[in-house]
């Protein structure tokens, strides 16, 4: 009796996770540092709040659109490699052959056997063979804008609301140090979650993004000061 084995890869979770990790990352950072430099210059609570709910805006269509237009220029890229290797194909579908073994000779089979896993790739899907082993691209990774889009700009609100909220339960008490506090730990948590999901170590990606986080917040907050003092 024959085991079934499956491996759980996480390589296909990486277009998702990518845009995911950046857009709640920029949401926390950018809007705790955004109110924390404003509530460093000495402005109303209400103020805050106002300053906080624009940057959650402007950040999240800030997101989707870039997330967007940078995607669909990959997949514009993979799309015209994919159209010409197609047309290559049909023109010299030998040379192609010959250009597949090669291929596989340098990844170190033996003439006979890259020709032969050459010839019966091909058989089945040619382009399916030239696209992966030859121009990289793959279903798993494959550039999908749309959906990088809605997980960066989602992933941003999510990470915006936090500190707002923070400035919400704080009823203008010690706002600085709640809000910094929170978006810390936020930041933390984020960074641990996004390494669980990659299966990556998550003490290095964890203290990176608080690292940033405490940084970017010191800086906005020192500004905010300088500025309320004018």
């Amino acid at each position: 009796m024959i085991n079934a084995h499956s491996e759980g890869h996480r390589t296909g979770r990486i277009g998702w996770l990518r845009a995911t990790v950046l857009g709640a990352n920029d949401g926390i950072i950018s809007t705790a540092s955004l109110i924390m430099g404003i509530a460093a210059a000495q402005s109303s609570t209400d103020t805050i709040i106002t300053a906080g709910v624009a940057g959650l805006v402007a950040g999240a269509m800030s997101m989707a659109a870039g997330e967007y237009v940078s995607v669909s220029s990959q997949s514009d890229t993979e799309k015209a490699d994919l159209l010409r290797e197609s047309k290559e194909l049909e023109e010299d579908r030998d040379y192609e052959l010959k250009e597949l073994t090669d291929i596989y000779i340098d990844r170190g089979l033996d003439s006979e056997l890259a020709g032969e896993v050459a010839k019966q790739l091909m058989e089945k899907d040619a382009l399916g063979a030239h696209a992966r082993d030859e121009l990289g691209i793959s279903e798993a990774l494959a550039a999908r804008p749309v959906q990088a889009a809605f997980a960066s700009a989602g992933a941003f609100t999510l990470g915006a609301a936090i500190p707002i909220i923070a400035v919400i339960i704080s009823f203008g008490y010690g706002l600085i140090p709640i809000v910094a506090g929170v978006s810390l730990v936020s930041l933390g948590i984020l960074g641990a979650l996004a390494a669980r999901a990659g299966g990556a170590n998550v003490i290095v990606p964890t203290a990176r993004l608080v690292f940033w986080g405490a940084l970017a917040m010191a800086l906005t907050t020192a500004i905010g000061s300088l500025f309320g003092t004018l």
